[in-house]
């Protein structure tokens, strides 16, 4: 069955895919949206002081609230923030889990890369990553 979104553009299942391909790319499509549409709703509950004092009192009893797998309460407890957003996660949802923790955006994203938050920060006052090293995960180089 095609769409109009498909039909105008007939090659747009592949054109996403090739954003896969990129190392440490992830581009928040429909189709991840809709995979993390719980998951998202949980982390923008923590807006609510009353949801972030039930939160922080018991994680587990809190997720087991929310129709979210179980994969994504996992990713959530260990607050893998690449493998939320792998899951559907949109980091500017998941800020709010992080800011519960009291920490900043720069302290969690530093995170994400496996740097410290010098180390994070030195990089992007220098102009981000290096457009050097890998940059196809399916072609090695």
């Amino acid at each position: 069955m095609t769409t109009p979104q498909t039909d105008a553009h007939p090659h747009i299942q592949q054109y996403l895919a090739d954003f896969d391909d990129i190392p440490g790319t992830r581009i928040y499509t429909a189709a991840r949206a809709r995979q993390g549409f719980h998951l998202n709703q949980f982390a923008m509950s923590l807006m609510k002081p009353e949801n972030r004092a039930r939160w922080k009192e018991n994680e587990a009893a809190y997720l087991a609230e929310w129709p979210i797998t179980e994969e994504q309460k996992q990713a959530v407890l260990a607050r893998d923030y690449n493998r939320l957003l792998d899951l559907g996660g949109n980091i500017y949802f998941l800020a709010k889990i992080f800011s519960t923790d009291g920490l900043s955006f720069v302290q969690a994203v530093s995170t994400m890369t496996g740097m410290t938050v010098e180390q994070y920060q030195a990089m992007m006052k220098a102009g981000g990553r290096s457009p050097e090293g890998m940059r196809s995960i399916r072609e090695k180089r």
